[in-house]
């Protein structure tokens, strides 16, 4: 792997982990969004900015990283099997039972006061559909929770990663030897949102694409002859901006409208990918090359780890106490993700430093 490429996968691993905090920290009334999402209240600068960004532009990070995260993991096939998997439970599953807790004792200590407690209430984070405070679930609720159905919901990223890391043996055999029939059957999953025992569509597809792409030895660090920096940003950012548009104008619940908005969500995303990849490499350089930006990625898996739930809960708190300042949902939106930026950055800089080891676990030993 040349240098550049390296920089590439560190610049868009920080800058997709970063942007997430855009993703989640939207305050729309529909508080879970999916590819078909249409929007239920008055077309607005706020609402059409947070749609925008939160479902559509934003939408090519997960699976450009799980492109990169395939990438990488059949970049090493030199290593014995075992070996690798046993080396991915220490940097997958351990930091998500970790990060898992973590969200549950922040979840505890903001449900201890009442307005913090409101907060917490107001966001509706639990996967189970179940508010109540943890007292109330009880031990067996809060282990279920810890294991199976965290508060910190990102972290099914991880857990997946893990699961496509121990199927790579079969991924690896179906990509190299049938393509074609490999990645039409794993595309569909990823269009119909697939989902069976924490495998899912969306990132199955874009895994198997990564390895493709290492094992075809295609050359991605490179901006192929065909590619026009100035139509790619006009088609993703237009892709983006009409389906924005129609999930304000479509009729709700219906199947073309579920449809549209679907394929419209998977163009973008495609779209997307090609645009940041090939069109911003002079600012790949110019960054990787800054040294204040490069230690700021060393702490990307803190920043993914730690903005759920903080980002909710602290957006919730922002409306109960800014709720009669002009403009205060797009200004939560547009401030709120920049403090838990820097106070992730900032816890991070102090774990590592004060304790090391710990860190060191807790990341599955990123950010050295």
């Amino acid at each position: 792997m040349n240098r550049f490429l390296s920089q590439k996968f560190r610049f868009y691993s920080f800058v997709s982990i970063s942007l997430l905090l855009y993703v989640h920290g939207y305050n729309l009334e529909d508080s879970y969004l999916t590819p078909y999402s249409t929007v239920h209240e008055p077309l607005t600068f706020t609402t059409f900015i947070e749609y925008f960004l939160a479902n559509g532009a934003l939408r090519f990070r997960i699976p450009l990283l799980f492109i990169i995260s395939g990438y990488i993991f059949s970049f090493q096939d030199r290593k014995p099997y075992a070996e690798r998997i046993k080396r991915r439970l220490k940097t997958l599953i351990v930091p998500f039972l970790i990060w898992s807790a973590v969200g549950l004792a922040i979840t505890y200590l903001w449900q201890q006061t009442p307005v913090t407690a409101q907060a917490v209430k107001a966001a509706a984070l639990d996967q189970m559909g179940d508010n109540r405070p943890y007292d109330e679930i009880g031990w067996g609720g809060v282990l279920y929770r810890w294991l199976v159905s965290p508060v910190s919901f990102h972290l099914w990223f991880i857990r997946s990663l893990f699961i496509y890391n121990m199927l790579y043996p079969f991924i690896r055999w179906a990509v190299t030897k049938y393509p074609a029939v490999w990645l039409a059957i794993v595309f569909l999953f990823w269009h119909t949102i697939f989902s069976f025992f924490f495998i899912e569509g969306q990132g199955l597809f874009f895994f198997s694409l990564g390895v493709l792409f290492n094992k075809r030895n295609y050359p991605i660090h490179k901006k192929p002859a065909w590619f026009s920096h100035y139509l790619s940003w006009l088609f993703f950012l237009g892709v983006s901006v009409i389906k924005t548009f129609m999930a304000f104008e479509l009729e709700p619940a219906t199947a073309s409208t579920h449809f549209i908005l679907h394929t419209l969500h998977d163009i973008s995303i495609a779209a997307g990918i090609l645009a940041i990849w090939f069109g911003a490499d002079p600012i790949v350089k110019w960054c990787m090359n800054n040294k204040l930006f490069e230690s700021a990625t060393s702490f990307s898996f803190i920043i993914f780890a730690l903005h759920v739930p903080l980002i909710h809960y602290t957006s919730q708190l922002a409306f109960i106490y800014f709720h009669e300042v002009r403009n205060y949902r797009l200004l939560t939106y547009m401030l709120v993700p920049v403090i838990i930026f820097f106070l992730c950055i900032a816890f991070g800089a102090l774990l590592r430093s004060t304790l090391p080891k710990v860190y060191r676990i807790a990341t599955g030993g990123r950010g050295f």
